[in-house]
């Protein structure tokens, strides 16, 4: 079985951003990783590898630096890395990422793609079910169960009313939610033999974005709380700043 994680890497959740330009993020001292979910992908895609046997393929746009995040892939259990450089990958929209993912996959060939239900940089979720539509594979979204068989599998996903069950027929893209695992550490053995693993790189291809930044801006700071009195007496006052100042009642 020939399996693909698709995995993005991401400033760190912690950041304090700065804004250059009006419309991107300023990269100096940024530190970077896998996006979280992504991270939940790869696991899921080395728990089939294990269950059914085969190969896990981990596949990023980003620049040279995201081999980081493609060893750290490898070290894991991975068998393949694949590096599609472009240093402006955070300024590609989804549907560009998710055609350029597409032509890649479809070189490579796959019987199940993985990815994170949502990156944590963007929060778009739109990449993965960009992806399966470009590809023409069965798609199930948001999975927290996973059961893959020799022809197929079924998922079940998260949805407004509760979980839903599907089945679906292998070539399938999964997006991957947090409650489906808990992503490994790499332990030494396995950095070590990331070392030697194969590690493909080439220029990303072009592909033109449908979407367009027109101004990037941070949260406006959070005001000063205050103390609006204590114990049961402070109820009355509570009640009345929730619903006549922040207006939440």
């Amino acid at each position: 079985m020939k399996i693909i994680a698709c995995i993005k890497r991401v400033p760190t959740t912690d950041l304090e951003p700065k804004i250059v330009d009006g419309k991107s993020l300023d990269p100096t001292g940024v530190a970077f990783e896998t996006s979280f979910y992504d991270q939940i992908a790869v696991e899921a895609a080395l728990q089939v590898k294990e269950q059914h046997g085969g190969e896990v393929t981990v596949l990023t746009i980003g620049p040279k630096e995201a081999q980081k995040e493609l060893r750290d892939a490898l070290a894991k259990g991975a068998d393949h890395a694949v590096l599609l450089k472009d240093d402006r990958w955070m300024s590609r929209d989804a549907h560009s990422t998710a055609r350029t993912l597409q032509q890649k996959i479809q070189e490579l060939g796959a019987d199940l793609v993985l990815t994170g239900r949502v990156a944590t940089d963007r929060d778009n979720a739109s990449v993965g079910v960009m992806l399966a539509t470009l590809l023409d594979f069965a798609c199930v979204s948001d999975v927290v169960e996973l059961e893959i068989d020799g022809r197929g599998g079924k998922a079940r996903r998260e949805a407004d009313s509760g979980l839903e069950s599907y089945s679906f027929s292998l070539p399938a893209v999964i997006t991957c939610q947090k409650d489906l695992n808990e992503p490994r550490r790499a332990g030494l053995k396995g950095i070590m033999a990331a070392k030697k693993k194969p590690l493909d790189e080439s220029d990303c291809p072009e592909s033109s974005n449908q979407a367009e930044v027109c101004q990037l801006d941070t949260p406006p700071p959070r005001p000063q709380g205050r103390i609006v009195g204590e114990g049961a007496a402070a109820v009355e006052a509570l009640i009345d700043a929730l619903h006549n100042e922040a207006k939440v009642l």
